[in-house]
């Protein structure tokens, strides 16, 4: 398989794709029936206290929020729930909850494959039988019917009812012993809630069971931890040798050998790295024939250093930039460049016979070995890639319009075959059904109105497709279009954005409009279907907005690093420019535009909410999702040391522009601000809840109350939610809010 070589996913902050997109008012005014209850006014505190944290006191009075399950804290949580759904409505009595619900459990879903092992095709499924959810699988014949004849692997609502757990699925690891052997083994990983610390159970694919102890089954206990069969009767693994063996960003600083029927304690090390790398890593894998062991230390969240096994069992470093990814195909090592080097770009993509490579005498002998596979201009950036068993597919944005190109590697050489655009703004990608059998390939289409299909196709032949699977239209987008438009940032910079609205848009600012960003960690926003944003958004005449900012990767490393660290201002500066854009074309204006972003995008919302060029001056309602908002404190507080590559180290002089968008820290009391609604989960282990808490509690404490909501759900993970049911109380709420803010008649008028 296409094996890339980076940090953990579970150390990023959440995606929009990962779910929190919501399923994607004038300064001072009190909305109707929003009036918060005096008896969930601020606890009293003299107004000077209430402000701290400040720029010039750093003194923070609601440490005690950060304490995630204490009576008192859960008691504060549980009383601001009841607040916000009083005043909000109850989600479930809404008919948007069923509508949402009906959606998200939909039998028309399309039923992805993760996994083809012996000739069987696995999926995992959620609907409202099946709540936490079940792994089943059937043959390709199948899958090809309407509705196939799933045989049961592993049902996790009766793993649940039985454990008296709520086991969230958490995916599995193969162990993989080469072609003409049988699949049969995997890890299984669960966790509590949705957390990002898992529960790791060997399992039987022929039995259909899991592998107890007493037997020789491998079980790893609940940890943020990361593993990999070696062999039949080897684990490589870290995360489970208590704290000492962790970094400070709470990820695995060292990877052992475990022997299967040996206790975990007698485990060898192999690997170790230092406390103040993020993560470190141990691969072993199977590539076309081609048998890998890799290790390596994230030593911040955008440098690593490699070591791959050699053929006489030393291990070599890989001698690549330290802000490089790697990833082997075949005989070949791929690497993708975030900065210049030996001649080639940042966002490049380069190709080298990997052992050739690695015996190299310097620079000049590697850069002979170089084959360039991708280079970026200013308008295109590489967004990833994919691969079959001979096919290297590349995912290319031009001006965030989507292609892709297929590469052939065939005796030792790569030849670019074709590209293939998408129609419009849909977007098209081509991921492999199985890299190590064969070049088929699935193919999915989707756009904002366009329901997701999902064909069947040939890596050789891509544009030969045999439909097999689309979604239902789950909202009526007649007479909706798309824009691609351009907003000028404060330095000049030209910033992409989508509009979905209707066709005649009145340009008269009326339109109820929700503006979704990120902008973060090298993430691109591209279109994509949404049932819930379609059904409770789009659906009622309002427009929906995405706007692609700097920080994310929709220019390739150039258009993340600009908003790096001292320079993130020019992210917020982007997504404000957005917010002009629309107002000043009369799409929308302040009293009916609302903005909405979670986890990095939460600490997006959180700046528009307390930047005086943000705020009441631009947007009537504000949703902030599991987000990040204390900037002092928060390389303290679970995963958010390893963001510090990202954001800075606020024990250093990088507080200087850390503080100027630390939103906990620039609230104050004279600032009238738009109605907010911020929600996280108890169960989120990666952004800590107390960054919402508290930020909630600064601005009742400053007698913010009739225009703060919050809702904290207890269990979720940084997903928000750990089922449908959570999923669409989640989404219902926040749509109701914005409703309720920014559509109700006597708004902005």
């Amino acid at each position: 398989m296409l094996t890339r070589l980076r940090l953990c996913s579970a150390a990023i902050l959440l995606a929009p794709s990962a779910g929190l997109r919501l399923f994607a008012p004038s300064a001072g005014l009190r909305l109707r029936g929003f009036a918060r209850p005096l008896a969930t006014a601020a606890p009293s505190m003299s107004m000077a206290d209430a402000a701290l944290p400040t720029l010039e006191d750093l003194t923070d009075p609601r440490e005690w929020l950060e304490e995630v399950e204490g009576d008192k804290q859960i008691g504060w949580v549980k009383e601001q729930n009841a607040d916000a759904v009083a005043r909000i409505g109850e989600p479930s009595d809404k008919p948007l909850y069923g509508r949402l619900l009906e959606i998200m459990e939909s039998d028309e879903k399309i039923p992805y494959i993760g996994r083809v092992l012996n000739g069987l095709y696995y999926n995992f499924w959620q609907d409202e039988t099946h709540v936490q959810g079940i792994w089943r699988r059937c043959t390709l014949d199948e899958y090809r019917k309407a509705e196939p004849e799933w045989e049961l692997v592993l049902d996790l609502d009766a793993l649940s009812a039985e454990s008296g757990v709520s086991w969230v699925w958490g995916g599995s690891t193969l162990l993989d012993e080469g072609p003409g052997v049988r699949k049969d083994r995997v890890m299984v990983s669960l966790s509590r809630g949705g957390a990002d610390a898992k529960v790791s159970r060997e399992f039987d694919l022929d039995a259909k069971e899991f592998l107890a102890v007493s037997d020789g089954g491998f079980e790893l206990p609940e940890a943020k931890s990361q593993l990999s069969y070696k062999d039949r009767d080897t684990l490589l693994v870290g995360g489970v040798f208590g704290e000492e063996e962790m970094t400070d960003s709470g990820y695995p600083r060292t990877v052992y050998e475990w022997r299967r029927g040996t206790p975990l304690s007698e485990a060898t090390k192999v690997y170790e790295g230092e406390k103040s790398d993020v993560a470190v890593s141990g691969y072993a894998y199977l590539d076309r024939g081609h048998r890998y062991e890799l290790r390596s230390r994230s030593i911040t969240f955008y440098t690593s250093a490699y070591e791959v096994r050699r053929p006489d069992g030393s291990f070599s470093e890989v001698p690549v930039p330290e802000d490089a990814d790697i990833e082997t195909f075949a005989d070949q090592l791929l690497v993708t460049l975030r900065t210049a080097w030996l001649g080639h770009e940042a966002g490049a993509l380069l190709a080298a016979p990997l052992e050739p490579f690695l015996d190299a005498d310097g620079d000049e002998s590697r850069r002979s070995l170089l084959v360039p596979l991708f280079t970026p201009t200013e308008s295109c950036s590489l967004e990833g890639s994919s691969a079959t068993k001979s096919r290297l597919v590349l995912s290319v944005l031009q001006d965030v319009v989507n292609e892709s190109r297929f590469w052939r590697y065939a005796a030792g050489a790569w030849s670019l075959e074709q590209t293939v655009r998408s129609e419009g703004y849909a977007v098209s990608s081509f991921s492999a059904v199985d890299a190590e059998a064969g070049d088929a390939v699935w193919t999915t289409t989707s756009s904002y109105t366009q329901p997701t299909a999902l064909s069947l196709a040939d890596a050789g032949s891509p544009l030969e497709q045999e439909p097999l699977k689309s979604l239902p239209a789950f909202f009526n987008a007649d007479g909706l279009k798309t824009q691609q438009l351009f907003a000028t940032s404060a330095d000049g910079t030209r910033v992409p954005y989508f509009l979905v609205s209707k066709e005649g848009l009145p340009l008269d600012g009326s339109t109820p409009t929700l503006l979704y960003g990120y902008g973060g960690f090298e993430i691109s926003l591209t279109p994509g279907y949404s049932g819930g944003v379609g059904a409770a958004w789009l659906e009622k005449g309002h427009a929906y907005v995405q706007a692609n900012i700097r920080g994310g990767g929709e220019y390739g490393p150039r258009w993340h690093q600009a908003a790096l660290k001292e320079k993130r201002s020019k992210a917020y500066e982007d997504f404000e420019a957005v917010a002009r854009d629309l107002i000043s074309r009369g799409v929308t204006s302040p009293a009916k535009l609302g903005c909405q972003g979670g986890s990095n995008g939460g600490l997006l919302t959180g700046n528009m909410l307390a930047r005086p060029t943000a705020g009441s001056t631009l947007f009537g309602a504000i949703v902030c999702q599991v987000p990040l908002l204390d900037m002092r404190r928060f390389h303290k507080l679970l995963a958010g040391a390893s963001w510090m590559g990202e954001y800075g180290d606020p024990d250093t002089d990088d507080w200087s522009f850390l503080q100027r968008y630390s939103p906990y820290h620039n609230l104050d009391e004279a600032t009238a601000y738009p109605p907010i609604l911020v929600t996280t989960s108890t169960r989120d282990d990666r952004v800590h809840p107390g960054h919402a808490r508290k930020l909630v509690s600064k601005l009742l404490d400053l007698g913010k109350g009739p225009s703060t909501f919050y809702y904290e759900n207890i269990e979720g993970g940084h997903g928000g939610a750990a089922n449908n049911k959570q999923r669409a109380f989640m989404s219902t709420l926040a749509y109701s809010f914005l409703e309720q803010t920014l559509a109700s008649k006597n708004r902005g008028e």
